[in-house]
């Protein structure tokens, strides 16, 4: 498999964690899908519509045979079969699957835009990913990930909710 992505999971409703569980296994099922790395998960205030409830968030890195265009149908296909219903902007939602990084791409359609928008100015991207891959850095942007996630005001909303053992991906999923 050629092509490395990293996606943002995020669920504030229902069964949080089992929504993260389920996202996870619907993609790995996918035969050019393959998950390889998973951060930890963390509680984390909303954004935008603040009148919710708290999400849990977290990222894993893919290996995949699909173009961007084809693993965001993916992704938006899994949203739909596991209920994802889409009432407004930035509101509660079962299951958010993002496309955050595909490669080292940039891309920029109506349908898809990679880098995912805004990703750079929200601690609950920037920590579970750079907690899985330190070094990333996004097309374009000379500014390392960490730098920018220093300057981001909301890093105490991102907290710690379940730390990743290190064993393997679905580490974080065992009993």
């Amino acid at each position: 498999m050629g092509n490395i992505a990293y996606i943002g999971l995020g669920s504030n409703i229902e069964n949080r964690l089992e929504n993260l569980r389920e996202a996870i296994t619907a993609l790995s099922i996918v035969k050019e899908i393959n998950v390889v790395n998973s951060s930890s998960i963390y509680e984390t205030d909303p954004v935008g519509y603040e009148e919710q409830d708290q999400f849990l968030n977290m990222v894993i890195q893919v290996e995949t045979e699909l173009t961007p265009f084809e693993l965001i149908d993916a992704c938006l296909e899994i949203e739909k079969n596991l209920g994802r219903k889409r009432l407004f902007r930035w509101g509660p939602r079962n299951i958010d699957l993002d496309i955050l990084l595909y490669n080292h791409e940039n891309i920029e359609t109506d349908k898809l835009i990679i880098p995912h928008p805004r990703m750079h100015e929200r601690a609950f991207v920037l920590i579970p990913l750079l907690e899985i891959h330190p070094n990333v850095s996004l097309p374009e942007m000379e500014q390392p990930l960490q730098r920018l996630l220093e300057a981001i005001p909301d890093r105490k909303g991102v907290r710690i909710w379940k730390r990743k053992n290190g064993e393997d991906v679905f580490a974080l999923f065992e009993n």
